[in-house]
């Protein structure tokens, strides 16, 4: 037998009302966003530059005083010598320490026989193994300790300093505000500095865009907010002029660095000042920001250079197996 056929419906009727899902009371009470973009903002440009600048990973930084020792760097006992008669000390970057930033230019310098050291600056509380993150006028008050301990301990007048990223920026606070400093260095010889700041490839615009979130990260580490292109801080340091009288100085930057941008803001522009590109000595260093201080021999050989003018050597490709 055949089921009923449904009775079609006529003009004038209606279908038959469908059951609706339920409705759920809105909350009542909405969770805050309104600090997230902020926050995020804020997350990603400190991660991008834990990711970019050297010393980002615990596991070069645990190396520790250990591998200093072994180097032979960082020895108090060392007289510098008549061909070489000024200590080098070593000013490490942003997310790095006196040990990995060091661990391919110290025993390079150290076996052309010179009196190299190297120290920690920028500190926070409960950070460990990473510095250089700590306000730059701190870090500069800290150099000038470090300095005279150095010249104490060897007998020198004046001390050569050379820098990475932050570490070619914060001496020049040093020089320009400790009293004395500049009678107690000979030369600054800056690799890859933080100069006139960066964008860091147009990241740090994202602060523009959400207020609130340099100060975020200035709270945490005011380095970081420090160094962004236009900073209060670069503002007052770099007016009335980079250098002060007596000390030579030296840029060395690379064309691929990724993370003080553009590479060309790196270079002093005044009297008596070496900048160099490293690509114009060796067309074939592919070196970024990180590279060119913790491990190119092209940038070495030229860091030997500005600190030995007199026996200075011509950099090239094939300096890389000097």
């Amino acid at each position: 037998m055949m089921p009923p056929r449904p009775t079609p419906l006529r003009k004038n009727d209606s279908a038959p009302p469908m059951s609706a899902p339920p409705v759920s009371a809105p909350p009542l009470s909405a969770p805050r966003t309104a600090g997230r973009p902020r926050l995020l903002a804020a997350v990603l440009l400190l991660a991008v530059l834990t990711a970019l600048l050297p010393g980002a990973t615990a596991a070069r930084a645990a190396a520790g005083p250990a591998a200093a020792s072994a180097g032979g760097w960082n020895d108090y006992s060392c007289r510098p010598s008549a061909g070489h008669p000024r200590p080098v000390v070593l000013v490490h970057g942003t997310f790095a320490n006196k040990t990995d930033n060091w661990l391919g230019l110290a025993p390079y310098l150290v076996h052309r026989g010179y009196c190299v050291f190297s120290e920690n600056f920028g500190e926070l509380p409960g950070v460990p193994l990473v510095h250089g993150l700590g306000p730059i006028e701190d870090s500069a008050a800290e150099l000038a300790v470090h300095i005279d301990r150095v010249l104490a301990a060897t007998g020198a007048e004046e001390a050569d300093i050379v820098g990475h990223s932050q570490g070619g920026l914060m001496p020049r606070h040093y020089l320009r505000h400790s009293p004395g400093a500049a009678g107690k260095v000979n030369a600054l010889i800056a690799l890859a500095p933080s100069t006139n700041g960066t964008t860091l490839g147009g990241l740090t615009r994202l602060l523009d865009h959400f207020p609130g979130a340099g100060d975020l990260i200035g709270s945490a580490a005011p380095a970081l907010t420090q160094q962004v292109a236009g900073s209060d801080f670069l503002t007052r340091l770099n007016a009335g002029g980079y250098t002060v009288p007596g000390v030579d100085y030296t840029v060395i930057a690379t064309r691929y660095d990724e993370v003080v941008t553009p590479y060309r803001t790196q270079f002093i522009r005044e009297p008596g000042v070496r900048n160099i590109l490293i690509q114009d000595l060796c067309p074939l260093d592919f070196s970024g920001h990180a590279l060119l201080g913790l491990a190119d021999r092209i940038a070495f050989h030229e860091v030997a250079n500005a600190l030995d003018p007199a026996r200075a050597e011509p950099t090239t490709c094939l300096s890389v197996f000097g």
